[in-house]
């Protein structure tokens, strides 16, 4: 099987910053992309950040220029640095991969959630 844990949550002043972590692990063959997705109380879950095995990235527009997500592929692990944390921030933020598992002899591309973080931004 396979696992997405996130660490990193917590209680913020508005304009604080914080970094959430997501480590990927078990048996998993490769990684296309992992990204940050978050939901507010009563919103739907939206993006927040993704970056592929190439490097790209994509962000949400509520957090341009203020968050950055990057990747330590030797560790399977993606980070969310969120600076200029805005009350709006407050959210559970999950992790989220594309990836591919080897069954047998055939590759199988699948998508995984973690089970999420919580992000509370309050003065």
């Amino acid at each position: 099987q396979v696992q997405l844990v996130e660490s990193g949550g917590g209680l913020v002043q508005p304009g604080g910053s914080l970094r959430l972590s997501c480590a990927a692990s078990g048996s998993i063959f490769s990684i296309y992309a992992m990204g940050w997705y978050r939901q507010a109380p009563g919103k739907q879950r939206e993006l927040v950040a993704r970056i592929t095995d190439g490097g790209s990235t994509n962000y949400g527009d509520s957090v341009k220029g203020r968050f950055t997500i990057s990747r330590d592929s030797a560790k399977n692990t993606v980070y969310l640095q969120m600076n200029s944390l805005k009350p709006e921030d407050t959210a559970v933020y999950y992790c989220n991969s594309d990836l591919a598992r080897k069954l047998g002899d055939e590759t199988h591309a699948m998508n995984y959630w973690g089970k999420g973080t919580l992000v509370t931004v309050s003065s």
